[in-house]
């Protein structure tokens, strides 16, 4: 199995450098450190004295990438690459193709303000074109202790999908060997989720419960007896809210599912997954509505 992390020398490629790190010990993955450079450019065996600017900048590149092989711990198979594309974006996913790999990795912010997470232009490119999963760092993940993936939540809902989300969630809770938590979100504003005027915040809910036994159940089905799985219903008068009641610890990870609107084997982050992004504090997957080649 290869995760490639696209990588940028910005406090931003430094956590998704860390989750790559995390995923690839988590998974028993090798790493790909990929960087992406305007075309027309080529990688010097050394810089003359007197180079331009392009062959400086490719050899700075360079030099960046074996420094953050360098960072990656030892017990980690790393590989890193250089190559060329207009779009850092494309690029990116040119070399998924290239490698066979299963998931990228990317730190999500922008360097900017709001959130947790506020989306750059890469990763917004990369959540309307990408192919195979797209796990997400928070800023400030570089400074993460965790080692490995502690637990794994699952936030499932009732659309065109949710099954496609909720296999890839216990083959990785699997291979990790780690807890799987299955959460149902619950927004109780009554000017948009409720179905009619005879429905109540407490029968809205209460569905919600039901979807979540449900699916509890078909997690089950598919887990070793004794496989750690748990559900919880997390409500508030928004996603936001809801998000918020639930405990996250340092390792968590949460997957969601690609929106309705998203092309077939192609990622789209609905309006609920975008909302739990300005505020989740741990990492956030992102997985194709349709099954992707489950590599070892």
């Amino acid at each position: 199995m290869r995760l490639v992390v696209g990588y940028l020398a910005t406090p931003s490629g430094e956590d998704g450098l860390a989750l790559g790190a995390q995923l690839a010990r988590s998974l028993g993955a090798q790493l790909d450190i990929c960087m992406v450079l305007p075309p027309d450019r080529t990688v010097p065996a050394r810089v003359p004295a007197e180079a331009g600017f392009d062959d400086i900048l490719a050899g700075r590149a360079q030099r960046w990438l074996d420094e953050a092989k360098s960072s990656v711990p030892s017990d980690i198979d790393v590989t890193v690459h250089l190559s060329f594309h207009e779009s850092f974006a494309q690029g990116i996913l040119d070399e998924v193709t290239r490698l066979d790999a299963q998931a990228i990795v990317v730190g999500a912010a922008g360097d900017g303000l709001l959130g947790r997470h506020s989306v750059g232009s890469v990763s917004t490119e990369l959540l309307h074109s990408a192919h195979v999963p797209l796990c997400l760092a928070p800023r400030g993940y570089r400074h993460s202790s965790a080692k490995k993936i502690r637990e794994v939540t699952c936030a499932l809902g009732t659309r065109v999908g949710a099954d496609v989300l909720l296999r890839t969630a216990v083959r990785t809770s699997k291979r990790m060997e780690t807890p799987l938590r299955l959460v149902s979100l619950v927004e109780l504003d009554p000017h948009h989720h409720l179905r009619d005027h005879r429905d109540t915040s407490e029968s809205v809910r209460e569905r919600a419960v039901a979807h979540a036994q449900s699916t509890l159940d078909e997690a089950k089905s598919a887990l070793p007896e004794d496989f750690p799985v748990s559900v919880m219903i997390a409500d508030g008068s928004s996603v936001e809210s809801a998000v918020r009641k639930l405990d996250w610890q340092d390792g968590d990870l949460v997957m969601v599912g690609s929106s309705r609107l998203a092309q077939p084997r192609r990622l789209f982050l609905g309006s609920t997954a975008a909302k739990m992004l300005r505020v989740l504090p741990v990492p956030m997957v992102v997985v194709p509505k349709q099954e992707f080649p489950n590599s070892e």
